[in-house]
């Protein structure tokens, strides 16, 4: 993998812990999709927690020299979407993820331990 992609992992992650997102899961998908090296999935229990979620990595990303591809969903709060290139982040509100369970799309994919 990449280190620098490694490196907006451990970001994007710090991010969320720091605004208390719920059960961080970070996949690796090499060699399952040429979209992103990393997807990362979490949710907050409200949709102001996800939107504050969801700005806190665009900032941190920004922060640290990351282009931002795109954002989608910060508006409503139930399930963001960033995309950093090689980190891909889905932010949802915990109903939605319960509803949409994403998490078996990939089931492929190798669990990174979050340190």
């Amino acid at each position: 993998m990449d280190k620098n992609a490694e490196q907006l992992l451990k970001t994007v992650v710090k991010s969320i812990e720091d605004k208390k997102g719920v059960d961080i899961v970070s996949l690796d998908l090499a060699g399952i999709s040429l979209v992103a090296d990393y997807f990362v999935i979490t949710h907050g229990n409200s949709e102001r927690q996800v939107q504050a979620i969801a700005t806190s990595i665009k900032e941190s990303a920004v922060k640290s020299g990351v282009d931002v591809k795109g954002i989608e969903g910060l508006d409503s709060g139930r399930w963001v979407l960033i995309d950093l290139g090689d980190v891909v982040v889905h932010v949802f509100h915990r109903e939605d993820r319960e509803y949409y369970r994403i998490e078996r799309l990939w089931s492929d994919a190798k669990v990174v331990e979050n340190t």
